[in-house]
């Protein structure tokens, strides 16, 4: 009985041996069967640990369309995307280009305007997002439709190309000013006040306003603040009495605080949007009389005259160029020259260029693309964009686009930027 035992004993233990044999040998023809239907000329690479610092200067250098995409591939390139210190790298490396508003009626006149088909796909409407409305129930908003909406769109002109970028964002409010990637728009609807917007990221406040002004009488311009880390904007409103008030906002606040204004006589007209350089916003007062513009350092909120190198017609602006500020101004009939400044305490205005023109042509300065970019100007309505390099200036073309009406161009720059960071 005892060798019975033994013997059934033995004989499970050996089923059981066999039994595992068997399943690791169907396991592993199993793995050869998937292995032979792969590619035989392709062997699994390794892919080599790559420090966050490399994927930080590889991402950076992206175009901004690649990168809103690229931030998806994984949770580390998204958390390095939406670094501080990314975003105001990518900022730096980024051109200028002007952004402005078109009716949207033309768009849509092709479509039925009660129906849904008059809203575009993935049209995202600025003041339907700040009512919590969807974008396909603004059309039931008589203040809604085609023919009170705009479209936001943005010309980038380098070189020989002039691309127009469709954001797909439509508003009911005009720019009132820009600044890093940021817009102020008009709020309209359901109350006035002010819409602060980036139109890449979609990112939307709305901002109360402040005195009740005439539109003619007033001026907003938007500026960051690097020792707040924050951005500031400054309304300048003229009173009943044409005394020149100032109120500022940190965006994000809600809250409007009461400045001193620069002293009676310094500004005489608000027609103008400020320019942001050298730390501060600087304003040309008159319209056709120049002698000097106003500036307001972010720093310390305080209006200082800066006197300019000639006197400033009505034709000639004060811009940023490269970092600094510049100054564009009409000399003769066919020479339009370039000043710089490069600090409001430095060494004043040095002349850094002069434009020959062909023909005498009331052209008005823009901006420029970059250091040593191009210089964009407004005539009637046309561009026109010089290259300092070449001295060539030629037409900026665009074909099938209705163009807005003159003086309603901001420069701008498509980025990540947020003012909550």
């Amino acid at each position: 009985m005892k060798k019975s035992a033994t013997g059934g004993k033995t004989s499970l233990l050996k089923w059981a041996e066999e039994r595992m044999k068997l399943k690791r040998e169907l396991e592993e023809e199993k793995k050869k069967q998937q292995t032979s239907k792969e590619p035989r000329d392709v062997s699994p690479v390794a892919v080599p640990y790559l420090p966050e610092d490399c994927i930080f200067h590889i991402l950076v250098r992206l175009p901004l369309e690649s990168l809103l995409s690229s931030r998806f591939v994984c949770k580390a390139w998204y958390r390095i995307v939406n670094r501080p210190d990314f975003v105001d790298s990518h900022l730096q490396r980024s051109s200028v280009g002007l952004i402005y508003l078109t009716p949207a009626a033309k768009a849509a006149s092709s479509s039925n305007v009660g129906s849904s088909s008059a809203v575009k796909k993935n049209e995202f409407n600025v003041d339907a997002n700040v009512l919590g409305l969807d974008s396909v129930a603004v059309l039931h908003w008589h203040l809604f439709s085609p023919r009170t909406r705009f479209q936001i769109k943005y010309l980038d002109i380098g070189g020989d190309k002039s691309t127009i970028k469709e954001y797909n964002v439509t508003c009911t409010g005009h720019i009132k000013a820009t600044c890093n990637g940021l817009i102020v728009l008009e709020k309209v609807v359901k109350g006035r006040g002010l819409i602060v917007m980036n139109p890449v990221t979609r990112e939307v406040e709305t901002v109360p306003l402040g005195t009740m002004c005439d539109p003619h009488r007033e001026s907003y311009g938007l500026a960051f603040c690097r020792e707040s880390s924050r951005y500031k904007l400054v309304h300048l409103f003229q009173d009943a009495s044409q005394c020149i008030g100032c109120e500022i906002m940190h965006i994000g606040s809600r809250t409007w605080r009461v400045v001193e204004g620069p002293p009676h006589g310094f500004m005489g007209w608000l027609g103008y949007a400020p320019v942001s350089a050298i730390g501060a916003l600087h304003w040309v007062p008159n319209v056709d009389h120049n002698e000097h513009i106003v500036s307001m350092p972010l720093k310390d909120e305080g209006f200082v005259k800066i006197p300019l190198p000639s006197t400033g017609g009505i034709h000639d602006r004060v811009l940023e160029i490269g970092g600094s500020l510049g100054f564009v101004s009409r000399e003769s009939a066919i020479r339009i020259d370039v000043w710089i400044l490069k600090s409001l305490g430095g060494e004043g205005w040095a002349k850094q260029h002069n434009v020959v023109l062909d023909c005498a042509r009331d052209m008005v300065p823009l901006y420029c693309v970059g250091t040593g970019g191009e210089l964009v100007f407004e005539h009637g309505e046309h561009l026109y964009a010089y290259d300092r390099r070449s001295r060539v200036m030629r037409k900026v073309e665009a074909k099938n686009e209705s163009r807005p009406s003159a003086g309603c161009y901001f420069p701008h720059v498509n980025s990540l930027i947020s003012w909550k960071i």
